[in-house]
C-alpha cells in the first residue's frame, strides 16, 4: 500500500477525524488521482507558511493540517522559554472560508502549550496584524488567509516578533517541531471553554485599531491637499475582504468626504460571488467599481485584496475611460511622491533607502539615483524588504522610506512589516489631491514620470502546472535551464544570467563568475541589452512558473515593440521545455 492509500484509509477511517472529513473522503474513494493528489505530501510549510486548496487530507487546508501547523510554531515559541510564551502570539483572520474557524484553533493550541495568546475579535487586515504584533512585543504572530487566490483556497501565514513573516531559519525551526508529530491523531488542543477560562486568551479589538490609524495618519505627506479637496470622488472596492472599514476610516480621517464604496462588494463574504478571482491587479475584479466611477465621474478606483496587503489601482485618462495600472507603475508612481515631497521640503533623512525586488521595475534605479537615495534590490517576499528595514534602519543608521514589489505589495513607514493596502490606499488618495493642485490627474503624473525617466514595457506571465506532474515538471524545467544557460534561448543578447539557486552570476561576455550576496533562491535572472531584462521563478505559493519581464525606451512605442518579442520568444521556449518533459 503506498504512502497515500495508507493516509486515505487513516483519515477515512479513524475515529480522530470527524464526520464530515469522514464523508468528503469517501467520497473520492474510486478516484485514485485524487486521492493521490490530496495525500501524497504534507501540505508545505515554507517562509510564507501554509497556502493551500479547502478539502480532506495532508496536502489540503483542513483543522488538521491548520493545527499540525499551530504546533509546530508553538513548541518553537515554547522552546525559547517563558519570556517568549508570556510575550505571547497574535492571531488575526480574513473573511475566507473557516478562517475564523483555523483562527480559534490555532489559539486554542498556543493556550494548550501556556503560551499568550491575543485574538481579533473579527476579521482584520494583514497589516494590522503586523502592527499589533510590534505593539504588544508579542513573539510572533499567525494571519489565517489564502490573500488573492481563488476562494477554494485559505492560508496560514506565520509571522515573526520584528512583524515581517517568518525568516527561512525560523521557518525551518517550525518545520522540525512539526516533523516531531509524525501520527496527527496524537495532536489534542483545549475547547474554548477551557482556552477562555486559562487566562491566557485575550480578545483585542478597537484599542489597536486606534492606535494603528494614529500611526497611519503620522505618515500623511500633505494632508492639507485631502481637506482641500474633500470633494474628490474616489471609489472604493474591499472585494468581499477585511480592508473596508479600515480603509474608509483612514480616508474620512484625512478629510476625504466622497470615498464611494462599490455595495455588491462591500460586505465580507469568502465565496467572492462577484469576481473569479479577488485579485485587485484583473481588470476583470474590478469591473463593478469601473462601471460605479464611469457613473461618478471619479478620479480613480481603489482596490484592496481580501487580506487589504495588495492594492489595486485605476486611473482616469484624458478621454474620461480608466486605465488598470500596473503594479510597477503604482509603485513608481508613489516611490516618486514620496520622494520629491521630501526633497522639496527638505526633510529628506541622512542615508535614506528604498527597495524593490529583483523582478520589479528597473525605472527605479532611475528613480532612486534623481533622487540621491540608496536603492536595494532584495528577492521577492516582502519578509526581504521586511529585513532590510530591520537591518539597515531599525539596527542601523539608514532611513527607509519606501518598499514595493511589482505584485501590488507597497509600504511606508516602519511599524508594520509586511505590505500595506491601508497606508497605500491613503497615500494614492493624498497624491490625487496633490495632483489636482496642478490641474493633474495621477494618469498625467504617470505620463510625466516616463518623459523623465524612460518608458517601460513590463509584464508579468504565469504558466499553471497543477498537482504532483506540475511541481515535477516545474522542477525538470528549472534544471535545464540551469544547464543550457543563454543557450536555452538562442538569438537573444543575453549579457548575464543571475542564478541565484547556485548564487552566482554568470557574465556571457568574458565566461567569468561572481558570486551573488542574496540568499538562495529558485530564480533565473536575465539581462540583456540596457536595462532589459526577463526572469524565471517558480511561485512560492502557488503550482506555477512566472515569467517577469521589463523593456526600456526613450518612447513608448519601442518599449513595447521590444517587450512584445521578448515575451512571445521566451514564454515559447519555457512552454516547450515543459511540454518536453510531460511527454
Amino acid at each position: 500500500m503506498s504512502r497515500a492509500q495508507a493516509l486515505y484509509k487513516l483519515w477515512s477511517e479513524h475515529p480522530y477525524f470527524d464526520a464530515s472529513t469522514h464523508a468528503e473522503l469517501r467520497a473520492i474513494q474510486d478516484q485514485p488521482d485524487e486521492i493521490e493528489d490530496r495525500f501524497y505530501c504534507d501540505l508545505a510549510f515554507g517562509t510564507a507558511g501554509l497556502r493551500g486548496i479547502l478539502g480532506a487530507g495532508t496536502n489540503r487546508m483542513n483543522r488538521y493540517t491548520v493545527a499540525r501547523a499551530a504546533d509546530g510554531m508553538a513548541r518553537a515559541i515554547a522552546s525559547r522559554g517563558k519570556k517568549s510564551r508570556d510575550r505571547g502570539i497574535v492571531i488575526a483572520y480574513d473573511s475566507r472560508h473557516f478562517s475564523e474557524q483555523f483562527a480559534w484553533i490555532s489559539a486554542r493550541i498556543f493556550v494548550g502549550h501556556n503560551i499568550r495568546v491575543r485574538l481579533f475579535d473579527a476579521l482584520r487586515p494583514v497589516p494590522v496584524l503586523s502592527f499589533a504584533i510590534r505593539y504588544y512585543g508579542a513573539s510572533g504572530g499567525i494571519m489565517i488567509t489564502a490573500s488573492h487566490n481563488p476562494a477554494r483556497y485559505n492560508g496560514f501565514k506565520a509571522y515573526g516578533e520584528d512583524g515581517s513573516q517568518l525568516p527561512p531559519d525560523e521557518a525551518d525551526a517550525v518545520v522540525a517541531f512539526m516533523d516531531q508529530l509524525p501520527d496527527i491523531t496524537a495532536l489534542t488542543w483545549p475547547d474554548e471553554a477551557e482556552a477562555r477560562a486559562s487566562g491566557l486568551l485575550e480578545i483585542i479589538g478597537e484599542e489597536l485599531d486606534q492606535a494603528y490609524q494614529a500611526m497611519l495618519l503620522t505618515l500623511a505627506i500633505n494632508p492639507d491637499a485631502a481637506k482641500r479637496h474633500r470633494d474628490m470622488k474616489i471609489v472604493y472596492t474591499p472585494l468581499h475582504g477585511s480592508g473596508n472599514k479600515p480603509v474608509r476610516r483612514v480616508l474620512a480621517a484625512l478629510g476625504f468626504r466622497q470615498v464611494l464604496v462599490v455595495p455588491e462588494q462591500e460586505l465580507p463574504d469568502g465565496a467572492f460571488p462577484t469576481v473569479a478571482m479577488p485579485n485587485p491587479e484583473e481588470r476583470s475584479a474590478l469591473s463593478l467599481a469601473i462601471g460605479l466611477a464611469e457613473r461618478e465621474g471619479a478620479d480613480l478606483v481603489i482596490a484592496t485584496d481580501p487580506d487589504a496587503d495588495r492594492t489595486g489601482l485605476c486611473v482616469r485618462t484624458r478621454d474620461g475611460s480608466y486605465m488598470v495600472l500596473s503594479g510597477n507603475q503604482i509603485g513608481l508612481l508613489l516611490a516618486d511622491y514620496i520622494l520629491s515631497a521630501r526633497k522639496n521640503s527638505q526633510t529628506m533623512p541622512d542615508k535614506p533607502f528604498v527597495v524593490t525586488t529583483i523582478v520589479s521595475t528597473k525605472l527605479m534605479r532611475k528613480v532612486s539615483a534623481h533622487y540621491d537615495v540608496t536603492l536595494y534590490e532584495c528577492l521577492t517576499g516582502f519578509k526581504y524588504i521586511g529585513e532590510l528595514i530591520k537591518e539597515k534602519d531599525e539596527n542601523g543608521d539608514m532611513h527607509y522610506l519606501f518598499g514595493f514589489e511589482e505584485s501590488y505589495g507597497y509600504l511606508a513607514g516602519t511599524q508594520v512589516r509586511d505590505k500595506d493596502a491601508v497606508v497605500t490606499s491613503m497615500l494614492i488618495a493624498e497624491m490625487a489631491a496633490v495632483a489636482r493642485d496642478s490641474g493633474q490627474t495621477l494618469y498625467d503624473r504617470l505620463q510625466d514620470l516616463y518623459r523623465r525617466f524612460g518608458y517601460a514595457a513590463e509584464k508579468t506571465i504565469s504558466l499553471a502546472m497543477e498537482g504532483k506532474t506540475g511541481l515535477e515538471r516545474i522542477r525538470y524545467g528549472m534544471a535545464r535551464l540551469r544547464r543550457e544557460l543563454a543557450g536555452a534561448f538562442p538569438g537573444l543578447p543575453i549579457r548575464q544570467i543571475a542564478d541565484y539557486a547556485g548564487r552566482v552570476r554568470h557574465n556571457l561576455a568574458d565566461g567569468t563568475r561572481e558570486a551573488l550576496a542574496l540568499p538562495q533562491s529558485d530564480v533565473l535572472l536575465y539581462e540583456l541589452d540596457g536595462l532589459d531584462w526577463f526572469c524565471v521563478r517558480p511561485s512560492g505559493t502557488e503550482p506555477k512558473i512566472k515569467l517577469y519581464f521589463g523593456c526600456y525606451a526613450d518612447q513608448a512605442a519601442d518599449s513595447e515593440s521590444c517587450l512584445s518579442m521578448l515575451l512571445d520568444q521566451v514564454a515559447a521556449r519555457i512552454q516547450a521545455v515543459l511540454d518536453e518533459d510531460a511527454s
